[in-house]
């Protein structure tokens, strides 16, 4: 398991709380945007998921890599169905995406070692 997916995933919380902290009202804004977004609706939270992830992947975002690959297997897609997401960015992003879906695999790596079932 990578050892920087595992800092990443033990300091996020800290690091975001410290972002909330500066800056309240960009927390307060965000948070209602995001919670009205991704919850059920024609898509499912697995499909916005998925979605999410692969924009995080051509913008080469990799806290968003990280957050989103949790969030896709916590909504029940499957390693492969990460994958194939991960295939569908670098088609879009190119080069630069294909070397992001490292961070897809450190984040797989991690959340099947913590989830059961998960790989």
């Amino acid at each position: 398991m990578s050892q920087e997916a595992a800092k990443f995933y033990e300091t996020w919380g800290g690091r975001m709380g410290a972002v909330k902290a500066r800056s309240p009202d960009l927390g307060r804004a965000f948070a209602p945007f995001f919670q009205a977004l991704m919850k059920e609706g024609a898509l499912s939270v697995k499909q916005k998921e998925l979605i999410a992830l692969g924009i995080g992947i051509a913008a080469r975002c990799e806290a968003c890599v990280m957050t989103h690959v949790e969030k896709c297997l916590k909504a029940g897609a499957t390693p492969q169905e990460v994958m194939e997401a991960a295939g569908v960015a670098v088609m879009m992003g190119g080069g630069p995406a294909y070397t992001t879906t490292a961070k897809v695999v450190e984040a797989l790596e991690y959340w099947e070692a913590k989830m059961p079932g998960a790989g």
